[in-house]
């Protein structure tokens, strides 16, 4: 008895989650979606979660129906994290069958970089799922960019927010170190636009140390470190083997893991094992929450894995950060297509690109909708406007104790949104300046 009510338990999540609508095999169209995936190389913990969990949910939607009634079909490419292949593969994935794509997610700063200026030419949305371009979520000049799941200057500034509160009050971090740690590309730069201001603000010393990439190669950096005895450590790092490394030289010279913060692509399981009890008490942030416990998770166990359909060989790794961040990022996909179908009155039809794209600025995910779906608690609740396209920009502190993360604080907002806010605004309209681009009314 305790199994069948399991089973229709897991029935119901399918239903409210996508809204499905069997019809007969004959009249179901297909919507395409690509997945630029990053499984092999460096970064490939995280590619293999984050695009495992992305065809996983795509056959679950499937196995119950579709998006009323229209099938979820894909086609993976390599990229290997690398910006010159993600573009490359963005050409091969853009149509499949006589069908183009209407959302593009490349799992890296460097690669939404590389073909952000493609996305209104070709109209396909750029979902990039808490990384990327900041300024894009200024959704009146970068209409087609989207930065759900919150950014990075939001992300910064929360984890200054919780270092002040770690010492006892804005007004104590005057005359406080922090070194950001990162890796020397666009993604590890990305927040320090915002964290200069802030650290000025403050009277904090920022100090900036870079590590050439994959950064399997830290001791020089870490020598600095031991140098300028800095009272904290943002790392912004990518790829268990640099993550790793990271806190396995922070234990050598000595600094302490509770006085480093990481980024949320260091902030998964993949990267903490690898350390050991050096990654003991390390701070990580998280936009998409770790657990097999939420209703969406267990019933794409027991359905999609159930059947052997899964997409990962592993399956202790269902419900890690990496596989229930891409769960996130490919719900809001289903999310979208159900709204771009609604209102433009093609319920049981594919979508096209400006109509998918109005389906994901119209995206509101509310505690209500999130526990229909069977992902309450797992992301913090947003909803997308015509000028701003971050979402929640929100996000909770976790704590490695040596077996799991442990959540520290709720979903955290910035000190002051509206500075951060108001920063992306003057970003963005400076973009727009220099490149005579005349920003969209959202009147």
């Amino acid at each position: 008895m305790f199994r069948r009510h399991m089973h229709l338990a897991a029935a119901a999540v399918a239903l409210a989650a996508v809204s499905a609508t069997a019809i007969p095999a004959a009249a179901q169209e297909t919507q395409y979606f690509p997945v630029a995936s990053s499984r092999v190389g460096p970064y490939s913990a995280m590619g293999t979660g984050y695009y495992g969990a992305q065809i996983d949910y795509m056959n679950y939607v499937n196995m119950n129906g579709g998006v009323n009634g229209v099938m979820l079909t894909w086609q993976e490419c390599e990229t290997e994290y690398n910006a010159v292949k993600t573009v490359e593969c963005y050409q091969r994935l853009l149509e499949k069958d006589g069908q183009r794509i209407v959302v593009f997610d490349t799992l890296g700063t460097p690669g939404a970089y590389a073909v952000i200026n493609r996305m209104a030419e070709d109209n396909v949305v750029l979902a990039q799922y808490g990384y990327g371009r900041t300024d894009a979520a200024d959704g009146r000049v970068w209409p087609w960019v989207f930065n759900a799941a919150s950014h990075y200057w939001s992300q910064i500034a929360v984890k200054m927010k919780f270092m002040a509160e770690q010492e006892g009050g804005v007004e104590n971090m005057r005359g406080k170190k922090i070194v950001h740690l990162h890796i020397d590309s666009a993604y590890g730069r990305e927040p320090l636009p915002a964290m200069r201001k802030i650290a000025e603000d403050w009277g904090v010393t920022l100090v900036e140390i870079s590590v050439p990439p994959p950064g399997l190669e830290q001791q020089s950096q870490w020598l600095q470190i031991r140098r300028e005895r800095p009272d904290w450590v943002t790392f912004w790092g990518a790829g268990s083997g640099m993550n790793s490394t990271a806190m396995t030289n922070a234990a050598r010279v000595g600094f302490p893991r509770n006085r480093m913060m990481y980024v949320t692509f260091g902030a998964a399981e993949e990267d903490m094992f690898p350390a050991g009890d050096a990654a003991l008490g390390t701070y990580a942030m998280a936009n998409a929450l770790p657990g097999q416990d939420y209703p969406l998770v267990k019933a794409i166990k027991d359905q999609v894995y159930g059947a052997g359909k899964g997409n990962l060989s592993d399956q202790s790794r269902i419900g890690s950060v990496y596989w229930n961040r891409g769960l996130g990022a490919a719900v809001m996909w289903v999310e979208a297509l159900k709204n771009a179908q609604e209102m433009h009155g093609k319920v049981g039809k594919a979508v096209t690109g400006p109509e998918f794209r109005d389906g994901y600025e119209a995206l509101n995910m509310t505690e209500e909708r999130l526990g229909e779906i069977g992902i309450k608690g797992m992301i913090a609740p947003f909803a997308i406007s015509c000028d701003n396209h971050e979402g929640a920009g929100k996000f909770a502190v976790m704590q490695w104790n040596g077996e799991k993360f442990e959540q520290i604080t709720g979903w955290e907002a910035p000190l002051d949104p509206g500075y951060i806010r108001q920063l992306v605004e003057e970003s963005a309209a400076k973009f727009a300046s220099e490149n005579n681009i005349t920003p969209k009314s959202c009147s």
